[in-house]
């Protein structure tokens, strides 16, 4: 297993965002990678010409989207529509003191797959600390009253570590997703390769675990995954995973799955009644043309739509990691279904 984990830490590698003065820019395509059909695929696929990766689950601040990704010292993205995104303000512009501390190996400024969710008065950021092939990682938080830096009370506030392994663990603390159930008590699913996705109870309101012997749970194995994201719908939690190769551009092999649950802490099975912790998983969203490795799954409902967001690679720019927002539906039985854009 740890063999193969640097093939999944390499998200950094590969983020490169170009901004123009109005918002963010497309590199030039290879005409010979392109073509009507494909070109049509990419459009109905939400190709947005944003070039991300691991971006996290959209929120809205005022009447404004905001998403983070990975990047050095966390880079936020902002838009008014869901298209036209520009850059924001970086959201670990100085670093905590903990991070060189508790994993030395990291440059210090280089962090991975943030995730964001508002909860009560606040905002609260999770983000990734590790370094290439290593499970010596932390996941840690930080919380701010709003995401609009035009606000006086703009001010990101460091809540330290949330969660980390060591090199003795079976499990990699990164991937953070935050989950708020109907009872108000705040969730944490995270994982990458090694024994696969966990999950911790938060305190809702620092976003710290809630005792570090608190309870973990194991959701879902594979011999490639990663990026968890937990939703609740009619009732049923779904765990959505990226399984696969990510950070190989056109050559990557992400797709994503998704199993579903009576409880937050599982078991979760896919369509077929299989448990995600011995290999289950129904496919939600594969490569297509030159649509290429979708994964590290969001949710964002608005005016009574749903819409799924993730990334995936440009196969007619060069395997371009970029942002795509899809519209979600449900199945009659209760399924997720990602759909084309009209």
């Amino acid at each position: 297993m740890k063999t193969r984990a640097i093939l999944v830490s390499g998200a950094s590698l590969l983020l490169l965002i170009v901004l123009t003065t109005n918002g963010l820019s497309q590199s030039a395509t290879d005409p010979a990678a392109s073509g009507p059909a494909q070109e049509e695929i990419l459009r109905r696929s939400g190709n947005r010409g944003v070039r991300v990766h691991d971006p996290s689950t959209i929120v809205k601040c005022g009447d404004e989207y905001w998403t983070f990704i990975t990047g050095r010292n966390t880079p936020s993205l902002h838009s008014k529509d869901l298209v036209t995104w520009t850059r924001g303000p970086q959201a670990n512009e100085t670093p905590a003191d903990w991070v060189t501390k508790e994993v030395p190996q990291n440059r210090g400024n280089d962090f991975w797959a943030p995730d964001v969710i508002k909860v009560g008065n606040q905002y609260l950021l999770f983000y990734s600390v590790s370094s290439f092939g290593k499970n010596t990682s932390a996941i840690g938080v930080k919380t701010n009253p709003t995401l609009d830096p035009n606000d006086p009370a703009f001010k990101w506030t460091d809540g330290g570590v949330v969660v980390q392994s060591h090199d003795t663990d079976d499990f990699n603390t990164i991937d953070p997703a935050a989950f708020l159930d109907r009872d108000g008590k705040l969730w944490l699913s995270f994982g990458s390769f090694w024994s696969g996705i966990k999950l911790i109870e938060l305190d809702s309101k620092t976003g710290r675990r809630i005792s570090p012997d608190s309870p973990m749970y194991s959701l879902a194995h594979w011999n490639s995954i990663e990026a968890p994201y937990i939703y609740l719908h009619d009732g049923k939690y779904y765990l959505f995973v990226s399984l696969g190769m990510c950070c190989r551009g056109a050559a990557s092999t992400y797709h994503t799955r998704v199993g579903r649950a009576d409880r937050v802490t599982g078991p979760y099975l896919d369509r077929e009644g299989k448990d995600l912790l011995v290999g289950g998983g129904t496919t939600v969203v594969d490569s297509e043309g030159q649509y290429i490795g979708p994964g590290h799954a969001g949710i964002i409902e608005e005016n009574g739509k749903s819409w799924f967001s993730c990334h995936f690679y440009d196969g007619t720019d060069r395997g371009a990691s970029k942002l795509s927002i899809r519209p979600l539906t449900w199945s009659a039985d209760g399924w997720p279904e990602v759909g084309k854009m009209d």
